[in-house]
């Protein structure tokens, strides 16, 4: 995983530095996903993230080597295998989770697959953009697995339940097109050199921002998905006034 930080324009460029296996990730891959966003999220000098992917796909998700690996680790000596099997997925979850736990804005910019494990990633991330040979699978239902890494968790918070559901149900790719109409992305821009300039003209324009500011509005949209109105009313109330209350001491 390649991660450059511009300091002057407060921007963090994460890239999914494995082109030959499409960015699959290994079990390394996923701890470095995890180790970066973790440590971008207390760095000062950085206040927005863009994530890619080298070479013609974003991110192919889990590596086979992963569940090779997993096979070997697993001891029915060891006790019942399904605690084994829950402790690898939480792990795995833990990677995602540290995208959208950071307290920087993340923007995606995706090309060619982005699949399986690609797809939660992505769905992580607060705002994505996309060339238009993109293409989301939830390609966990072809393996005969759940996916259950936050796709289903996340998903249908950006777009329809029900196409949320016929997607992880079928396993058929969402193109870029009606990714756009449905909302997963904001805008699908012709070429891959257009994307990347776009998606970092966005990212740079939030770091120019004040980044406790942007920062809290990344944490209420979040919590907006998870509260009631009235909560999430009150929430934003303690946190905009503390915010001003500070402002105003400085």
């Amino acid at each position: 995983m390649k991660v450059t930080i511009d300091e002057q324009q407060h921007v963090a460029h994460v890239d999914f530095d494995r082109a030959a296996v499409a960015n699959s990730l290994d079990e390394t891959g996923w701890a470095a996903l995890r180790d970066t966003f973790r440590t971008l999220g207390t760095n000062p000098e950085v206040n927005a993230i863009l994530l890619t992917g080298a070479g013609k796909h974003f991110c192919a998700g889990m590596n086979v080597s992963v569940l090779t690996g997993l096979s070997q680790r697993v001891d029915p000596q060891s006790g019942p295998l399904a605690p084994q099997f829950a402790r690898f997925i939480t792990e795995i979850q833990d990677c995602i989770t540290a995208i959208a736990n950071c307290r920087q804005p993340v923007v995606a910019a995706i090309q060619g697959g982005c699949i399986g494990g690609g797809v939660a990633i992505a769905t992580a991330c607060d705002i994505r953009y996309c060339t238009p040979d993109a293409k989301f699978v939830v390609k966990e239902v072809d393996f005969g697995i759940v996916a259950d890494i936050g796709t289903l968790q996340r998903l249908p918070r950006l777009i329809p339940f029900g196409l949320a559901a016929e997607l992880a149900m079928t396993g058929r790719p969402l193109l870029a097109d009606e990714a756009l109409r449905c909302g997963l992305v904001n805008q699908v821009y012709m070429t891959y050199d257009k994307l990347i300039e776009r998606a970092l003209a966005v990212t740079v324009h939030i770091a120019s921002k004040e980044s406790k500011i942007t920062a809290g509005i990344k944490r209420e949209l979040q919590l907006a998905q998870e509260v009631s109105i009235e909560e999430g009313l009150a929430g934003v109330a303690k946190r905009s006034s503390e915010l001003m209350a500070g402002n105003l001491k400085r």
